[in-house]
């Protein structure tokens, strides 16, 4: 499973806020450039209540946001760079570097877990990390997932 197959480059960006809320709330308007997301701000809702709950810090400067909403069509994500790293309360207190946001149906849940599983696998790669961080434009850090 490949997660570009639910990525477009209108949806990886450079992060601008330094706090993870304000993180948040910007991935939450790249993920809303998708048709899947048919309820924008019920998904933000959802995303910021879950954060609220436990950090989606999960180390290696890295981050994942998500939520299961009935009004989200398809899984869907986006992705946010931070080259100076932003606070998240993370498992290994380290700043997150890269957030990558998951939107899924409710219903989702037996492919949700294998969805994740991919991100995570192709994420824990530092030599992939680096690279989607030194990646110029939005359509270069595509290629780094593709490859």
């Amino acid at each position: 499973m490949k997660m570009t197959a639910f990525l477009s480059p209108e949806r990886i960006v450079d992060l601008k806020s330094p706090d993870r809320n304000g993180a948040l709330r910007e991935l939450c308007l790249a993920i809303a450039t998708s048709k899947n997301i048919g309820d924008p701000k019920a998904f933000q809702k959802a995303i910021l209540d879950r954060e609220a709950i436990l950090s989606t810090g999960i180390g290696l400067g890295l981050a994942m946001p998500h939520a299961k909403v009935a009004s989200v069509k398809d899984f869907t994500l986006a992705i946010g760079r931070s080259k100076s790293g932003i606070e998240w309360e993370s498992l290994d207190g380290a700043p997150v570097h890269i957030a990558v946001m998951i939107g899924a149906n409710d219903k989702q849940a037996a492919e949700y877990t294998k969805v994740l599983a991919a991100i995570v696998t192709r994420m824990k790669d530092e030599s992939v990390r680096k690279r989607l961080l030194a990646a110029a434009k939005p359509e270069d850090a595509m290629k780094v997932l593709t490859e």
